[in-house]
């Protein structure tokens, strides 16, 4: 299905301004390149430093080079939901994904919010179904879904009666108390109904997490007794349906957790996603799918009609394979202390991605084309030949229920509204989510979401953008989505550890970026845009390198860096404040504040040195079969900015005895060393001429110890806010066989 109509286009492209910035941009690669020939001429003259430190310099260079390629051609999708409404009748179905895997480390009253603001959204209930995948076979997840829908019948009318626009419980009741003059008496008592009947919910809830059996095994739960969490059959529930086909009424729910065995590899989230897309497939059959994580409610209610317009308003369908929202966090750290909010990056990266081939699939927030899924290339004039029931059972597996229903879909048959009667067909389902369905098919190879990487959502996102589908970005005001993000360092460390090795896992499979782009249809500037982020673990050799460089110099009386009163001192002098001036300047364009500038700078030294070292590590064992690739999932948390607010302590870093710590904390160690000798006279800083170090080694120094910042003042705290003992004896350890090293004769 298309909509398209000249003269009232549902969506609008528009391109950014940004002609300064990439002038500034050229200027920073010209003094770059500058410095590298600089280099490379002088030095037969200079010693090891020179070397290293062009060697380090060249892989910045090439790094700038992807991101000013990336950010070239910055570009907006302004959409026109009230254009499409003219339509209604004619709106396609949408199956919506919620994946959870732990109650634990996700408690079950996030995801409860998450699949209530699904429900609430405003898009026809008839034309919805929501999915929930539970990977820990947990009986609490369910028993709140239960719980929920019963007080989904309340709150979605609520919503949809009085235009509410924050649709996730939680967030729309810590707004405070609602000024009776400001209502109407009725909204009043209805607001009241609502806020106790929600309580009771969290409260219900919070008493099931507490026991160690949520509720009696019984009916309807009697399938989750004597399970365990890695070795149970498959589960599939449907909690509510809307067999009247009621418009105004609760999408079905239904709750999946799909058969594990201890000796299948289930392939983490990328697997359980597949599940969804067959589960869904046979029940439902919606030609599109949106995918959220457990912590990402629905902020704009009409999210389902902005991707509409944009899935709906092309002329060819090639140009929207699938359409990305920005992942954007509620009751984020004032300043955003631990640099993970990403409000730059996807402004400008993605953005720019935008105006290429499209922005990467991020994993969450996102509304792809079910037959893109199912790996139709664009125009595919092969589709007869593979519609035949032998091609089709050997490419998405025996079911006969769903090699119809995929052949329905890759036919791009016209898909009316879901059924009504969605219980028939969970025996049907159950039979495709068992954890032997997919051998001898392409699913997880060209069908569906992709394996052989951590970070599922890239690689899937590459392979589509391989095929020669573009993706879009719908960024709406107000946003989206809002999740949680982590907070504390060993939370915030481990997510971006878990990304690196997934990303450069990406570089080692049969889907690399450069295969694609000859092979395949990716684009050449797509696929540098790619290759910046996949090479996120390798940045770390060269960035450990250059912020132990200036100390390794003071040590052993040499020199990096041209001399005070040598002209050469200009470029990299230059390259520091035009560089620093210019991503300044982009924060508070983006409207965040100086403090949030510099904590970015700051902790993105600190993932490079640390989370994205240990993911190289990590990949490399892998690939020599001494380890094995474990998915880390992220503690998420529910708290009001209120609470934060409270908590002095909120943005302080954290740290544990996880070895993770040990490169920042030695970094930090080695500089302070250097320092020392300054500082006592043990060795002469030349500031004008001689081989020795100069002043410029010595402000390295001071500038790398105050990124790492977080980690000096870990030396001194107490308790989580210290460095453990067990960190410290090994970073010191390891300062002194580096000053041993560079200290021995020569």
């Amino acid at each position: 299905m298309a909509i398209h109509t000249s003269s009232s286009p549902l969506y609008e492209r528009v391109a950014r301004r940004n002609t300064t910035a990439r002038a500034v941009e050229l200027g920073i690669l010209f003094l770059l390149l500058s410095l590298l020939v600089h280099r490379l001429l002088t030095l037969k003259d200079q010693g090891f430093t020179w070397l290293l430190a062009f060697l380090c310099e060249s892989w910045f260079a090439f790094i700038w080079v992807l991101t000013i390629s990336t950010k070239w051609n910055q570009v907006d999708h302004k959409t026109f939901p009230e254009r499409l409404l003219k339509w209604k009748p004619e709106l396609p179905p949408v199956d919506m994904f919620v994946t959870t895997a732990d109650p634990v480390l996700e408690p079950a009253i996030l995801t409860v919010n998450t699949v209530l603001s699904l429900l609430a959204v405003d898009y026809p209930a008839d034309r919805l179904a929501c999915y929930v995948s539970d990977d820990g076979g947990s009986p609490l997840i369910f028993y709140s879904l239960v719980e929920a829908s019963k007080f989904a019948e309340l709150w979605v009318p609520f919503c949809k009666k009085y235009c509410v626009h924050v649709r996730a419980p939680f967030r729309y009741f810590s707004g405070g108390p609602i000024s009776p003059q400001d209502v109407a008496p009725e909204f009043l008592q209805e607001w009241a109904r609502i806020k106790v009947a929600y309580e009771q919910l969290n409260q219900k809830i919070d008493n099931a997490a507490k026991r160690s059996i949520p509720c009696e095994l019984t009916g309807d739960f009697a399938d989750f007794s004597k399970i365990e969490r890695t070795n149970h059959p498959t589960i599939i529930k449907v909690v509510s349906e809307n067999k009247e086909a009621v418009p105004n009424g609760v999408p079905h729910l239904i709750y999946i957790s799909r058969e594990k065995r201890p000796k299948r590899h289930h392939h983490f989230k990328a697997g359980a996603m597949n599940v969804l897309a067959r589960v869904s497939g046979v029940i439902t059959n919606a030609p599109f799918m949106l995918n959220v994580d457990c912590d990402m409610y629905v902020n704009n209610p009409q999210i389902v009609l902005h991707a509409m317009c944009l899935l709906l308003g092309v002329i060819n369908e090639r140009d929207s394979g699938f359409v990305q929202s920005p992942q954007i966090f509620y009751d984020g750290l004032k300043d955003d202390p631990f640099g993970n909010q990403l409000g730059v990056l996807q402004k400008y990266i993605g953005g720019g991605a935008a105006g290429i081939q499209g922005p990467f699939y991020g994993g969450t927030g996102c509304f792809h084309r079910r037959k893109v899924i199912y790996g139709l290339w664009p125009d595919d004039k092969e589709i007869n030949g593979k519609l035949s029931k032998e091609v089709l059972q050997k490419t998405y597996g025996s079911s006969m229920e769903f090699t119809k229903s995929a052949a329905h879909v890759l036919s791009s048959s016209k898909s009316g509204s879901s059924p009504q009667d969605v219980s028939s067909s969970v025996e049907a389902a159950s039979l495709v989510a068992g954890c032997g369905y997919e051998y001898g098919t392409q699913w997880g190879t060209e069908v569906g979401w992709i394996y052989g990487s951590a970070t599922e959502d890239i690689l899937t996102g590459l392979t589509i953008h391989g095929r020669g589908w573009r993706s879009v970005y719908c960024t709406p005001t107000p946003h989206a989505f809002l999740g949680c993000a982590p907070s504390g360092g060993p939370a915030t460390l481990t997510q971006q550890k878990r990304w690196a090795i997934g990303l450069l896992e990406i570089l080692f499979t049969p889907k690399s970026p450069f295969i694609l782009t000859f092979k395949g249809k990716l684009r050449f500037r797509q696929c540098l845009a790619y290759i910046w982020v996949l090479v996120w673990a390798l940045r770390s050799v060269p960035e450990l390198c250059y912020t132990i460089l200036p100390a390794y110099c003071i040590i052993t009386g040499s020199h990096f860096l041209p001399k005070i009163g040598e002209p050469t001192l200009l470029i990299p002098v230059a390259i520091f404040i035009i560089y620093y001036l210019h991503t300044l300047n982009e924060y508070l364009r983006t409207g965040l504040s100086i403090q949030a500038w510099w904590n970015n700078q700051r902790m993105w030294r600190v993932y490079s040195t640390t989370a994205w070292l240990f993911g190289a590590f990590s990949v490399v064992l892998k690939h020599l079969g001494l380890s094995d690739t474990v998915f880390e999932i992220t503690q998420k948390d529910q708290e009001s900015s209120e609470n934060n607010d409270k908590n002095t302590n909120a943005g302080r870093f954290t740290f544990d005895e996880s070895p993770i710590f040990i490169p920042g904390t030695t970094i930090v160690l080695v500089n302070l060393a250097a320092l020392a000798v300054v500082l006592f006279g043990w060795r002469s800083v030349e500031a004008h001429s001689g081989v020795g170090p100069g002043w410029a080694e010595v402000i390295c120094c001071v500038v790398v110890v105050a990124f790492f910042w977080a980690f000096f003042k870990g030396l001194f705290g107490k308790g989580k806010y210290g460095i453990p003992s067990s960190t410290m004896y090994k970073s010191t350890a390891l300062a002194l066989l580096f000053g041993i090293i560079v200290c021995s004769p020569k």
